[in-house]
């Protein structure tokens, strides 16, 4: 089902089910899953409805690029912007304000949870949690579930996003703290708690995650283990 004011290419894929709201676009050869709502009405339209108000109040909708596949029972708030050949796992949340990058793949059961940008060629494994103001950037890894915060004092009125530069690696259960930068090409271990910012190709561990050894060192290790398989 889709709205007049939604863009539905001639040749997407949208099952039964689905919802299209708004103002969105649904771009060439896209596929939207069933139980999917594309162009979910962010709070203070909900509001709107509730206290009978009149004016625009219609869903601005969102964008999902060429080729992108959004599978079942996922939620796409209006005013996202997703990219050609994007690909998601089932029941996602993605919030207002947010832009995903051409080619990146969003895992199962993640949230992120509105004014994030993500780049080109993201992996996002299972169950990772992505707050407001994050910056993520190119090619880059996070493992399942991965937390980031953007709270340093909960609960302050204060909110601060985590950047992460390209090519970073990010391993399974790992928390990254308010407000810190994880440089170019660095690597942080399963389960590291990030609480300060990490230099670029350097690979960090450890509750607080310190500096653990250099990104060369952790390629022969890698490239070591490969070669016994």
């Amino acid at each position: 089902m889709s709205t007049k004011k939604s863009v539905i290419s001639k040749d997407a894929i949208v099952r039964e089910g689905a919802l299209i709201l708004g103002s969105s676009i649904i771009g060439s050869r896209a596929f939207i899953d069933t139980g999917t709502v594309v162009g979910y009405p962010i709070r203070s339209r909900i509001k709107m409805l509730q206290e009978g108000k009149k004016g625009e109040i219609e869903s601005e909708g969102a964008t999902i690029g060429d080729n992108s596949v959004i599978r079942s029972n996922s939620i796409i708030y209006e005013r996202v912007k997703i990219g050609k050949n994007v690909e998601t796992g089932h029941r996602i949340l993605i919030r207002e304000d947010t832009e995903i990058g051409d080619n990146s793949i969003i895992g199962t059961d993640t949230v992120i949870d509105g004014r994030v940008k993500i780049g080109e060629f993201a992996r996002i494994e299972t169950g990772v949690y992505i707050p407001p103001y994050t910056i993520i950037g190119k090619n880059v890894f996070l493992g399942p579930r991965v937390v980031f915060t953007n709270d340093k004092y909960p609960v302050s009125k204060r909110l601060l996003g985590a950047i992460v530069e390209d090519n970073v690696a990010i391993g399974a259960n790992a928390t990254i703290i308010a407000g810190v930068r994880i440089g170019k090409g660095a690597v942080i271990a399963s389960g590291a708690v990030v609480t300060k910012d990490v230099e670029p190709n350097t690979v960090v561990a450890g509750v607080p995650a310190r500096k653990l050894m250099s990104k060369d060192e952790y390629n022969r290790k890698r490239e070591k283990y490969e070669s016994e398989a």
